[in-house]
């Protein structure tokens, strides 16, 4: 585990890092340390954070299930501690059941996977490890998605990865998100 390189800034220098801040604490219970290590040293991430947030939770027609799978195994891919907490954390809070997302490293032969999960889990693991895919990946990933769940999958894929170099590099690791999303649905 890396410490983190660069100390956080737990006093938001903006109206809209204070906003944004409040909103995270009241949504996930605590303010996230990304937020508090790098979009607090350059604001108006923020406003491309809440821009990538609002596509992938309203516009995109893939189910959400499957935009959540994507993610977290890009995390679990890079070995983004942070990344794979916030995607679980995001599955609670859609009520989803976190065994699938537990049984992602056995993708491939677990039986909770469908044949469609599986090649959009291929290409992803693919795209993050070589940056490119085999066409036979390709080919097996359009038998079950269209052109528009393809160019999503992508999308959601390559978003994760960004994040992921955010984070890794600053030392960024878990934050105890699905565990406070857990207990907040227990509490409800």
């Amino acid at each position: 585990m890396t410490a983190l390189r660069i100390d956080p800034i737990d006093k938001p220098p903006t109206l809209l890092a204070r906003v944004a801040s409040a909103m995270m604490k009241r949504q996930l219970g605590k303010v996230m340390t990304p937020a508090r290590v790098i979009y607090n040293r350059v604001p108006r991430m923020y406003n491309v954070s809440w821009q990538l947030l609002k596509l992938q939770r309203e516009g995109l027609s893939i189910p959400e299930e499957l935009r959540l799978l994507v993610m977290v195994w890009a995390g679990m891919v890079n070995r983004c501690a942070f990344c794979v907490d916030i995607g679980k954390a995001q599955a609670v809070e859609a009520r989803l059941s976190l065994e699938k997302f537990h049984a992602l490293p056995e993708w491939r032969t677990s039986p909770l996977f469908t044949d469609a999960e599986r090649a959009a889990l291929a290409y992803a693991e693919e795209a993050t490890r070589h940056k490119k895919v085999e066409d036979a990946t390709f080919a097996e990933l359009r038998k079950h998605w269209s052109e528009r769940e393809i160019v999503e999958i992508t999308f959601v894929n390559a978003l994760e990865n960004f994040y992921n170099l955010l984070n890794l590099p600053l030392g960024i690791e878990e934050d105890g998100l699905c565990a406070l999303a857990e207990a907040r649905q227990r509490g409800r």
